[in-house]
């Protein structure tokens, strides 16, 4: 089947198909949580509320006379860029997939061979559509329709996570993580967020001689392969707070590194790589821990592909599989077989945007060493929208030009 096909195939599809719970789904529900927690003067509000509703109203019937979009919208497709920004200021969107934060990373030593990796976070302030500095947290995974983020504070593993209101700041509501939090994600739909247990700070690094292309040797502070103190697993629903029997899972040793879990497509199952591993290699286990055969859909992709499987689960991001000097092609195959249907541009496949877009990093042309920058993609074309300003990849004291994305369903 070719794209063309696909395309076709899934257009006729979406009218006749009932749709799961949009993204979005958890902060609707917090959100009605902190209307009912504040709701006074209800008579009051309600002659306000139909004020606004008119003076709202009056603009709208010219909705072309003020056009009041940000500078750096490019169309009518609600894709925003600012490709002279690096690390970004401003909002960056494409569709329905928005920059929602990124983070930096800099050495914290401990003693003179063991470190942290540790992460500090600039989060997207939906008053101003600009990124402001927290340093409160270690950790966040910003849950889809972007109110609403989940957050570790900064030692990790965290005893306790945190549902922060974007638009606040403030927490709405601490859940007790009893065997220790290092990782979060969220489900498709943010009624459900994954919790990767861990014994051990998971980003400790550890200080190792190498030797680069000429010899000369160094000192760089590095994980250990095949090493994590990860411990397992739990559920939280988001909506109730209630945390499911935690899932103790075997580790691939006994000391320290990163491996958080995700949840599949369809949230059904969890996976998380295997430390060390070439090729993205993945564990997949049931929500009550145990390992089981990967599900037909997702065997071939990849655990370092962020991209993974498109919305409507017919086309997988599996990664780089050709370089010029100045570009790059990721290959897309059929879940499935594990077959190449197409390749798209980019070195490295973020998120689909809808079926037929990403958001990648791609090398920046003219450049004699990979220096990415964020763009969006799309199948069947050569042509790539720049984002944002191309990332430094510096590791100079002055870490904050090497930024890290955390995009979300908007």
């Amino acid at each position: 089947m070719n794209v063309e096909e696909l395309v076709r195939d899934t257009l006729r599809e979406q009218a006749a198909e009932q749709p799961p719970a949009g993204p979005g789904f958890a902060d609707r529900v917090l959100s009605a949580r902190r209307r009912r927690r504040t709701r006074r003067l209800a008579s009051i509000a309600a002659a306000v509320a139909a004020v606004v509703a008119v003076a709202v109203a009056v603009p709208l019937l010219d909705p072309g006379r003020h056009d009041t979009r940000p500078s750096g919208v490019l169309d009518g497709t609600g894709t925003t860029a600012h490709p002279d920004q690096s690390p970004p200021r401003d909002l960056i969107a494409a569709g329905n997939v928005a920059l929602a934060a990124y983070y930096t990373q800099d050495i914290v030593k401990l003693t003179a061979d063991r470190a942290v990796y540790a992460r500090t976070y600039w989060l997207l302030d939906p008053t101003t559509a600009t990124y402001k500095k927290d340093a409160r947290w270690g950790f966040v995974a910003v849950a889809p329709g972007m109110r609403t983020a989940a957050v570790l504070e900064r030692t990790l593993p965290a005893r306790r996570i945190g549902l922060l209101d974007l638009a606040t700041g403030k927490i709405d509501r601490w859940i007790p993580a009893a065997h220790g939090a290092g990782g979060l994600a969220f489900s498709r739909d943010g009624s459900r967020l994954l919790a990767t247990t861990y014994a051990e700070q998971p980003d400790l690094r550890h200080r190792e001689t190498v030797y680069d292309a000429k010899g000369k040797k160094h000192e760089e502070w590095l994980a250990r392969p095949n090493e994590t103190s990860r411990t397992g697993f739990s559920v939280v629903d988001v909506a109730t707070g209630h945390e499911s029997p935690w899932s103790k899972v075997a580790t691939d040793g006994d000391t320290f590194g990163r491996a958080d879990f995700s949840f599949t497509h369809d949230a059904a199952l969890v996976f998380a790589p295997i430390v060390g591993s070439r090729d993205g290699m993945q564990r997949f286990h049931d929500l009550e821990g145990h390992e089981i055969a990967a599900p037909a859909n997702e065997r071939y992709l990849r655990s370092d592909v962020d991209a993974r499987l498109s919305p409507d689960g017919r086309l997988g991001a599996v990664g780089l599989t050709a370089e010029a000097k100045d570009k790059s092609w990721s290959k897309i195959v059929d879940p499935v077989s594990g077959q190449e249907v197409t390749r798209v541009r980019g070195a490295r496949l973020l998120a689909w945007v809808d079926d037929r877009r990403l958001v990648a990093w791609e090398r920046t042309p003219d450049s004699a060493e990979y220096r990415p920058r964020l763009v969006l993609v799309t199948i069947g074309s050569d042509k790539v929208v720049q984002l944002s300003g191309t990332r430094e990849q510096d590791v100079s004291p002055d870490r904050e030009n090497v930024w890290e994305p955390v995009l979300a369903q908007r």
